[in-house]
């Protein structure tokens, strides 16, 4: 007999306002979702401070060298793969900063695998495959704050000293009480009783954008509000890294190609060449001394 109690899981209980969705207009039957949706923002609010502790400690850690991984099941693991493959080129961080795990592997990102959740034993490999060490974190992503593949991971990085980061909708789940930092948006019952894709999922995906992109932040990779490490790998990307020249130095047009190709589309190089009015070996230098950051390069130079 399974040991599994949804009945105890927020995510799990019945919406009371939403049991008659299926008798109502589309209109009204969308409302409903819309007003539902509405709560997601209130409950990742409550959670900012363990946010906040999330991105501080996985900037340390990438700082020294380690990597942040996602390891998660089904709709929780395909947010943190797509998190963390939109990272590489909005903001050009170096390949394996920042890792995705999904239960079950590449294919589960196309056809569901559901079984493959239930299996500690295989994240435990698939960190392995990866080579966690000490130095890196371990971000857990389940709704349910109690998937076996996810926990199993999270042991494991406990057991070798990487730090633990857990990302739920349930309070007080067995994933929290292994990790280092527990954030848990309570956003309640689903739409549709246990479809955590919807809430539960929206929730995951703010708090991972506002992760990743507070860690891309803090390693310099915006100045200003610009992203000035993107990799203009297609056209429309190249034409971004023009704009953002343009916007940050407010040269024109022609003079942001010309230091552009100078510099084989290196946008924070070119932004700081122009603002300091060095050579590129200098301006590559000073970027350099000051760990990538421009505002600390500029502010240097007074």
């Amino acid at each position: 007999m399974s040991d599994i109690n949804l009945e105890i899981l927020v995510t799990e209980k019945r919406n009371e306002n939403t049991k008659k969705i299926d008798s109502v207009t589309t209109l009204e039957m969308l409302k409903l979702i819309n007003d539902e949706d509405k709560t997601v923002p209130l409950a990742v609010e409550k959670e900012l401070n363990k946010i906040s502790d999330a991105v501080d400690l996985i900037s340390s850690k990438v700082k020294e060298g380690g990597r942040f991984i996602y390891c998660g099941a089904g709709t929780s693991g395909r947010l943190g793969v797509l998190d963390a493959s939109e990272c590489l080129p909005t903001y050009g961080v170096g390949d394996g900063v920042i890792l995705a795990l999904i239960a079950g592997g590449r294919d589960a990102m196309f056809k569901a695998k559901e079984g493959a959740e239930d299996s500690k034993e295989l994240c435990v490999k698939d960190l392995r495959d990866v080579e966690l060490t000490d130095k890196d974190v371990l971000v857990g992503i389940a709704a349910s704050g109690r998937t076996p593949y996810v926990i199993g991971g999270l042991e494991y990085a406990g057991s070798i000293g990487a730090s633990t980061i857990s990302i739920s909708c349930n309070p007080n789940s067995p994933m929290a009480k292994i990790s280092d930092v527990s954030i848990a948006p309570v956003v309640g019952p689903e739409v549709v009783t246990g479809s955590t894709r919807m809430k539960a999922g929206t929730a995951q995906k703010l708090v991972l954008n506002m992760i990743s992109t507070g860690v891309m932040i803090k390693m310099g990779k915006v100045y200003g509000n610009l992203m000035v490490d993107v990799n203009p790998s297609n056209e429309k990307l190249v034409e971004r890294a023009k704009r953002i020249v343009m916007q940050a130095t407010e040269v024109g047009r022609e003079k942001a190609e010309e230091i552009l190709q100078e510099t084989n589309y290196n946008v924070k190089l070119s932004i700081m060449m122009i603002i300091s009015n060095l050579e590129k070996e200098k301006a590559e230098e000073l970027l350099l001394l000051n760990s990538g950051y421009i505002a600390k390069a500029v502010e240097s130079l007074n």
